[in-house]
């Protein structure tokens, strides 16, 4: 009976994975393997909007749905002929839904896009003063909304590789503060130990200091009184000589 449940559950699975395919031909196993994985996914992959390809104001439950099909895409079951590399990419799926499920780390994320964009802008205002200074159009490719928005992914790319590299940093000093701490602790304890069986080797050395001072006393006064005993016993008498 499991057998037939379980083969009706992958034909559901196959079913639907062909209806996201159909619907949307970009999101081919395949190329999204592809595309999570390739040269610089370790930096881009740090962008949850990047991997499931969503804007940043997009609603949750619309990255919900977008999680859902790109999981499916990508899972190794899905491509049982590159496995490994697909695990790798569900992988990365997984972590960046993860990221903006969550409140907190989605308002970390926004805060990074919100200052990628703020700070493309100003380098734009900056290009046209300089343009303007030296007697050039003030045009600047940025005007173009399609460069604007490239020009903001390759900023937004470089801030989470920095807020990466800074997490990284601080997990690796507190390591190796706690390291410290232990190794401290450690030798406190060795300290303390090295302490106590010194003041019980102490003790028990003491004790037989005073238990030899003792017999010693022992011993010298019962020799004392032997001595005295053979100093005071009485002469032989000696018969009279006529």
């Amino acid at each position: 009976m499991a057998v037939p449940e379980k083969e009706e559950v992958f034909k559901e699975f196959l079913t639907e994975v062909k209806e996201i395919e159909k619907r949307d031909s970009v999101l081919t196993p395949k190329q999204q393997i592809e595309r999570l994985l390739r040269p610089g996914s370790t930096y881009r992959n740090l962008n949850p909007f990047e991997v499931l390809q969503v804007e940043p104001e997009t609603p949750l439950d619309e990255i919900k749905k977008k999680y859902r099909r790109l999981s499916i895409l990508v899972h190794p079951d899905k491509n049982q002929d590159d496995a490994e590399r697909a695990q790798q990419a569900f992988e990365a799926v997984n972590k960046a839904w993860k990221t903006l499920e969550n409140e907190d780390s989605r308002k970390k994320c926004m805060e990074i896009i919100e200052e990628a964009v703020g700070r493309t802008e100003i380098m734009v205002q900056e290009k046209r003063k300089k343009a303007k200074k030296d007697g050039r159009s003030t045009a600047v490719p940025e005007d173009d909304p399609a460069e604007f928005k490239r020009a903001v992914k390759v900023l937004t790319m470089k801030l989470f590789a920095d807020t990466e590299r800074k997490r990284r940093e601080l997990a690796e000093r507190d390591q190796e503060e706690r390291k410290r701490k232990r190794e401290a602790e450690i030798e406190e304890e060795e300290r303390a130990k090295a302490q106590k069986e010194w003041q019980k080797n102490f003790e028990e050395s003491r004790e037989n200091r005073v238990n030899s001072w003792q017999n010693f006393q022992t011993k010298s006064k019962e020799k004392k009184s032997s001595k005295k005993i053979k100093m005071f016993r009485p002469p032989k008498n000696k018969p009279e000589s006529r």
